[in-house]
């Protein structure tokens, strides 16, 4: 099962400030003026860093295990489900063309579930994993 929940450090910055720094995705560094603001801004910059991996074709890395001092920050449902159809189908050498006449679908369609900016529905991605034999696990915690 891949988990889609990066550690993140924070360090005061001039100012009064945090920064925040991924260790998993070196490009993901952010700052907000305080800590909430600072993990505000910390879900918006790992969303942008996931979304400019897809969309440049790079491999989205593995989170690895959070450590002391260390918490986590969740990619938001909608792109973490984007992230994995991307995966497996890399995972399985798919095609957008491939993966569409499985799903007796256009490419076009199989290229907006992929697209990070458009608003895809979470029906269509769960069919397109299943298609690819995975599925998406939901859960729900208590807040921090």
């Amino acid at each position: 099962m891949r988990s889609f929940a990066y550690p993140h450090t924070y360090a005061r910055s001039g100012g009064g400030g945090f920064t925040v720094i991924f260790p998993d995705l070196p490009e993901a560094i952010t700052q907000g003026e305080g800590r909430l603001d600072a993990l505000d801004q910390a879900s918006d910059c790992l969303e942008e860093a996931i979304a400019g991996r897809i969309r440049r074709g790079d491999e989205i890395p593995t989170a690895s295990k959070t450590k002391a001092r260390q918490t986590v920050v969740f990619v938001p449902p909608l792109m973490a489900a984007k992230a994995a159809l991307y995966l497996a189908m890399r995972e399985a050498k798919m095609s957008n063309v491939m993966l569409a006449k499985q799903l007796g679908c256009d490419e076009k369609d199989v290229r907006r579930m992929l697209d990070p900016r458009h608003s895809s529905r979470i029906t269509a991605l769960q069919a397109a994993l299943a298609a690819l034999s995975k599925k998406i696990v939901s859960a729900v915690e208590n807040a921090a």
